[in-house]
C-alpha cells in the first residue's frame, strides 16, 4: 500500500507520465519514419514508371495528383519534425504545428477537384481556414519576436563592467611589459 501511495506522489507520478509520453513519442516517430520511407519509395517508383509512360498526361489532373502526393509526404515530414522537436525540447512548438496546418490546407487548395467552383462553401471554408491559420501564425511570431526583443533589450541595458572591475587597467595595458 505504501509503495502504491509513493507512486502517486506528484513528483514520482509526473516523472512516470513524462517517461511514458516520451516513449510514446519515440514509438510514433519510428512508425512515422517507416511509413514515410515506404511512401517516399513508392512515390518515387510511381513517378519514374509514369515518366516513361507515353500515354501519361502531365498537365491538369495528372500533375495535380503528383503534387498532392508530394505535399502529403511533406506534411508527414512536418509532423515528424513536430514529434522530434517535442522530444528535443519537451514542448510542442506551436509555430511548427501552425506551419503544418497551413501546408495541409494549401495542399487541399492545390488538389481541389475540378467541380470545386460548384461548391462555394468549400472554397469559402478553405479561405477562412487559410486566413485564420495565417493570422494565428503571425500572432505567435509577433509574441515570440517581442519576447526575444524584450530579453535582448534587458541584456543590453545592464551596466557594462569596467576594465578595472575585470582586473584590467587601460593604463596598465598600455604600459605593460615589453
Amino acid at each position: 500500500m505504501r509503495r502504491l501511495q509513493r507512486i502517486f506522489q506528484d513528483t514520482i507520478f509526473l516523472r512516470l507520465i513524462d517517461r511514458g509520453e516520451r516513449l510514446v513519442a519515440k514509438l510514433l516517430a519510428v512508425m512515422l519514419f517507416l511509413v514515410l520511407l515506404v511512401a517516399a519509395l513508392k512515390f518515387t517508383f510511381e513517378v519514374v514508371v509514369q515518366l516513361f509512360d507515353p500515354n501519361r498526361r502531365w498537365v491538369g489532373e495528372g500533375l495535380i495528383a503528383v503534387l498532392g502526393d508530394l505535399l502529403n509526404l511533406l506534411i508527414a515530414i512536418e509532423v515528424l519534425q513536430n514529434i522530434t522537436s517535442y522530444l528535443r525540447r519537451h514542448v510542442v512548438q506551436i509555430e511548427l504545428v501552425l506551419l503544418t496546418a497551413i501546408t495541409a490546407v494549401a495542399r487541399k487548395v492545390i488538389v481541389l477537384p475540378p467541380n470545386a467552383e460548384n461548391k462555394p462553401m468549400l472554397v469559402v471554408g478553405l479561405g477562412i481556414a487559410v486566413l485564420c491559420l495565417a493570422v494565428a501564425f503571425w500572432l505567435v511570431r509577433r509574441v515570440h519576436d517581442a519576447e526575444l526583443a524584450k530579453r535582448d533589450g534587458a541584456a543590453r541595458t545592464e551596466p557594462a563592467r569596467s576594465f578595472q572591475e575585470a582586473g584590467h587597467s587601460p593604463a596598465a595595458g598600455a604600459a605593460g611589459p615589453h
